[in-house]
């Protein structure tokens, strides 16, 4: 079974700014060392889905660059490849209108290798998946087309795009954001919510894509997919019983996070966190795998840590950091406090700050004594502040004052 993805790596994530002032939504980073796009790549790799084409188009150099550098050594095998697609405006001079017509435009690469199967994933989630097992129940199921879905509590489910199945997860219908949501067949306590995952049967894609470029119809979830269901077998798949190896008995279990929006972005962050961690993201058995950073350890001369992650390169000289994200190159001065914060890569924090609740991107000095966090009016006048009240710093400078860094 030959199958082929298709990554949807485009996204402009205007409910991100300022993170994504200059970068798309699936290139913003997380954790301590990724990016967004690396979860839906290493999800695929991990699956043995070799052949992977990331479909580009927002503010997409840093996604670029970023592919390059983590995912280069993908080519080791015959037909195994991770490679970046900007928009080829191949049928005129347009960018990608939607999520049917970014994979329209490429279709002479599904031609190309002609998959017995194509998946369509999107690049902005924090999860792990094992892909053949969706694999193996569109097989089973005798589908043509597979989604993924998730279950959420039906008190939340309006917030999500529903699908509406039978018992056997035949799809009978697509709600967005519905004010009263179909329960799953199983648990009424619940509803599906769309992934934005799905598997077709290539020969269902091609006809389907070159039916909605007739129509002027450019989107899976409004056009095709509701289309298809009277014509064709189009099933949901239970993320849920999605089973990935080593996962621990304390994690959250079929844990899977729609990053977009800087509130849930910064909690999913939050959700790494810990000696029992909501999501681990340590599992040898399921590698989430980035750029292959050469720099040194981290060096803590003196301070307080607790509950945080600090980052290869960063220098702690003496300060009290809690519950916090620091990624990589982060110098942090004598007396400073850092509390629930995420701080980005190549930020310098001056001597005697003080910062409670901020994400500050990459390419940042912030000033001795400064405060961030602990005024919210201050804060508004200088930054964006969040409806849960998380403060987010720009990025700094592209290229930083090294002599700044005075380690």
């Amino acid at each position: 079974m030959k199958v082929l993805a298709m990554v949807l790596a485009g996204g402009q994530g205007s409910r991100l700014h300022p993170l994504t002032a200059e970068r798309s939504k699936p290139a913003v980073p997380f954790g301590s060392r990724y990016r967004i796009a690396d979860f839906v790549l290493s999800n695929l790799v991990n699956s043995e889905i070799r052949g992977i084409y990331l479909l580009v188009q927002y503010k997409s150099q840093s996604m670029i660059e970023h592919v390059n550098k983590a995912w280069g050594h993908a080519h080791t095998f015959p037909g195994q490849f991770v490679t970046v697609v900007p928009p080829q405006m191949r049928e005129g001079q347009e960018w990608f209108q939607g999520t049917s017509d970014a994979i329209f435009q490429n279709i002479n690469l599904i031609e190309r290798h002609a998959p017995d199967m194509v998946a369509v994933f999107g690049a902005d989630h924090i999860y792990r998946m094992d892909v053949r097992q969706m694999v193996d129940f569109h097989r089973q199921s005798n589908a043509h087309v597979t989604v993924a879905a998730i279950p959420v509590p039906l008190k939340e489910a309006s917030a999500f795009g529903i699908i509406d199945a039978h018992d056997k997860g035949v799809i009978r219908g697509f709600l967005e954001k519905p004010e009263n949501p179909p329960p799953m067949p199983s648990d009424p306590s619940r509803a599906y919510g769309s992934m934005g995952n799905y598997l077709f049967d290539t020969d269902v894609l091609l006809t389907a894509l070159r039916e909605a470029r007739d129509r002027d119809e450019h989107d899976f979830g409004r056009h095709i997919l509701p289309r298809l269901i009277h014509s064709h077998r189009v099933f949901a798949y239970n993320f849920a019983e999605n089973m990935v190896p080593a996962v621990a008995s304390y994690e959250e279990t079929g844990y899977w996070r729609d990053v977009g929006t800087i509130d849930a972005y910064y909690a999913a962050n939050r959700d790494v966190l810990g000696a029992e961690a909501r999501f681990n993201l340590f599992n040898p058995q399921w590698f989430i795998r980035s750029s292959n950073y050469q720099g040194p350890s981290p060096r803590i001369a003196s301070g307080e840590i607790l509950n945080s992650v600090i980052g290869a390169g960063s220098l702690i000289k003496g300060a009290r950091i809690r519950n916090s994200i620091l990624r990589r190159e982060i110098i942090v001065e004598e007396d400073v406090e850092i509390d629930d914060c995420v701080i980005m890569d190549y930020t310098v924090i001056r001597r005697g700050a003080r910062l409670r609740g901020v994400i500050i991107d990459r390419y940042n000095e912030i000033a001795a004594n400064s405060r961030i966090g602990f005024d919210p009016a201050a804060d508004r006048a200088r930054f964006h502040v969040t409806e849960g009240g998380v403060v987010v710093v720009p990025k700094g400078p592209e290229v930083p004052d090294v002599t700044r860094y005075n380690i």
